[in-house]
């Protein structure tokens, strides 16, 4: 299960290669609102009905309207960009499995946590989830370029 820290999300900010440990872990939490599957369809054009109207997607197999499964894992992107590793990180792959729909109004929490650091190389591989109310939603796995405190 999660690390919740009191609940809250861990602060941003950098974590450098130098301190990383195998399984370190930073979380956020957001609940999906409307309005980020409004915006979300706006940025990247993908304004598939089954997102955005609901007598549309009562009809479908998922009996109602979903977040788009890359705004869910975008989350992922937030907490690997903003906790760990933080700034100044480079995303170099990521791997998703989308297991279960996101819904409006549902609480996302997002995980990643380190298992494998390359220091002569400055990867690190870290496990992604996402879960709503204790379910997996999203599982994967990301390769980054660390940010370092040695400048080669």
């Amino acid at each position: 299960m999660f690390d919740t820290q009191s609940g809250d999300n861990f602060p941003r900010g950098t974590i450098c290669i130098e301190d990383m440990e195998i399984g370190m872990k930073r979380h956020l939490r957001k609940q999906i609102s409307d309005h980020d599957i409004e915006l979300f369809a706006e940025v990247s054009t993908d304004r598939n009905p089954v997102h955005l109207d609901d007598d549309y997607a009562r009809d479908t197999i998922f009996e109602g309207r979903i977040a788009h499964g890359m705004l869910t894992a975008g989350l992922i992107s937030a907490v690997i960009g903003e906790q760990l590793p933080g700034h100044g990180t480079v995303y170099l792959g990521q791997n998703l499995k989308f297991l279960a729909p996101v819904r409006p109004g549902d609480v996302v929490t997002a995980e990643v946590e380190v298992t494998e650091i390359d220091h002569a190389r400055r990867r690190v591989t870290l496990h992604t989830r996402c879960e709503v109310s204790g379910k997996n939603v999203l599982k994967g796995e990301a390769l980054v370029l660390a940010p370092s405190r040695k400048f080669d």
